[in-house]
């Protein structure tokens, strides 16, 4: 029994020494610990802010997609009557080449009268009133 006493007393000093030797690392880890309890202290705060941020940025963009999407819906008639008038005007400026071209094609012996006298221009805005009146009167 008495070695048994002293293996166990051997073995209680060596753990003893390698406790000592463990109490510096274990200062360390807890210094370690201690300042990330500090850094994550903070974290849920932060966290707080950054949502709230986005929250924010999210409901500013919301509100301006509304605002650009009522003034949109104001502008969409301006839109609509733009489009029928280049259709109204392209229908009309066809029109009006159709009958230059046939009004050409009519008076083709007399061409070379109109081209020697540079009358191209005053036939045309005179095709244009005729075509304007005969518009006008059905």
């Amino acid at each position: 029994m008495d070695w048994l006493g002293i293996g166990v007393l051997i073995i209680g000093i060596a753990f003893l020494a390698f406790v000592i030797m463990l109490i510096k690392p274990l200062k360390n880890l807890s210094g370690v610990f201690s300042s990330l309890r500090s850094t994550t202290d903070a974290l849920p705060q932060q966290v707080a802010d950054i949502t709230s941020s986005a929250k924010d940025t999210l409901t500013t963009g919301r509100e301006t997609i509304q605002q650009l999407n009522n003034q949109m819906s104001e502008l969409s008639p301006i839109f609509t009557i733009l489009g029928d008038v280049g259709e109204t005007t392209n229908k009309l400026s066809s029109s009006m080449v159709d009958i230059t071209k046939e009004m050409k094609a009519n008076t083709k012996e007399g061409s070379t009268f109109i081209e020697r006298k540079n009358l191209e221009g005053l036939y045309g805005a005179i095709t244009l009133g005729y075509y304007a009146f005969q518009r006008r009167n059905p």
